[in-house]
């Protein structure tokens, strides 16, 4: 049975300070929310649920601010191991201590995410100074524990061409898989991200070392779907071996294999942008997937460049990043390089 994946945020407190933190850039960090275990519990019927429905096994993605740091963060655990549902982490390496490394395994960790934003200058001002060292130490404690661990690093002007040496450092370490996603603008900071050209130039770099590291261990996850474009640039990728059918077969999954829950238990299609469809508390999840407020991120034919390309039905680039850019998510991904051609 395929997996249907919950990104679940239950806090928002954290002892970060990103420069491209969400949570902070809304102001909300002088109230933080956290869920309480009685709507833990509720979202954790409410997924089952919708997966009953829709026929696929919950996979939840737990995040925050830092997960750990909720007090009642392995009251959660538990919850999850009794309900033998596979689950991930996503969070700082601070307090990743070999107990609790063990501990979190033995209640159905799969993975542990972790973040670096750049070489170790770089990353510690973009989080906080000792960042990238406490990164590094907590990938040998997790993987002894039996957690893979995946590394995520966030693209923006202030590092993207470090993003090449930065895959040699993850190889060197023994992370279990390396991705990258774009830096999401506002209307203030548009300047943070890169040009198309610029970005090109990293998935390239990137490319070639992935290429030099092929065996290493490390698996390098194309997650931004502009990786698409770039390998049908490059011959790696066709798209006539797909049948002409219609079928959206990958790029955003806004609408298609993902939600987000928020520690208030408001649903997002995306957590990248304003994107919100419903609750987690008081509506049912498979009735909110599957009506019209979900629609609105299915219409693929409103996408004002991508409905013109050839590799629509595989890309269509970042909506939360034009959303940002723009304010539209139907507008063109900015770092998008590619000349339409009619389709």
């Amino acid at each position: 049975m395929e997996y249907f994946a919950f990104q679940w945020h239950i806090t928002e407190a954290c002892d970060q300070r990103c420069k491209h933190c969400y949570i902070y850039a809304l102001g909300s960090h002088a109230k933080f929310r956290e869920m309480s275990v009685p709507d833990m519990r509720t979202v954790i019927e409410n997924c089952q649920t919708f997966c009953r429905k829709a026929r696929r096994a919950p996979y939840l993605y737990v995040t925050g601010g830092d997960p750990i740091l909720h007090p009642d963060f392995w009251t959660l655990l538990e919850l999850l191991r009794e309900a033998d549902i596979p689950f991930a982490l996503m969070g700082n390496p601070f307090h990743v201590t070999p107990e609790a490394a063990r501990r979190m395994k033995a209640c159905g960790c799969r993975k542990y995410q972790l973040s670096l934003d750049g070489l170790r200058e770089t990353h510690d001002r973009i989080r906080q100074p000792g960042s990238y060292d406490a990164t590094m130490a907590a990938i040998p404690i997790l993987r002894g524990a039996g957690i893979d661990v995946a590394i995520m690093a966030t693209v923006s002007r202030w590092n993207h061409r470090e993003l090449p040496a930065l895959v040699d450092e993850v190889a060197a370490h023994h992370a279990d898989i390396f991705a990258f996603a774009r830096y999401c603008p506002g209307p203030d900071d548009r300047d943070a991200c890169c040009s198309p050209e610029e970005y090109r130039a990293v998935l390239d770099g990137c490319w070639k070392k992935f290429q030099e590291h092929k065996g290493c261990g490390t698996t390098f996850n194309l997650k931004d779907h502009l990786w698409t474009l770039y390998r049908y640039e490059i011959g790696d990728f066709d798209p006539k071996a797909f049948p002409d059918d219609g079928i959206v077969y990958g790029g955003c999954n806004c609408g298609n294999c993902h939600l987000t829950i928020l520690p208030d238990g408001a649903v997002y299609a995306c957590r990248r942008m304003e994107s919100r469809v419903g609750s987690a508390l008081t509506d049912d999840l498979y009735d909110l997937f599957t009506g019209p407020r979900l629609d609105a991120y299915r219409q693929y034919e409103k996408f004002e460049k991508c409905a013109r390309c050839e590799l629509l039905r595989f890309c269509r680039g970042c909506p939360a990043v034009a959303a940002g850019y723009h304010g539209s998510m139907y507008a063109p991904d900015p770092e998008c390089w590619k000349e339409v051609m009619q389709i």
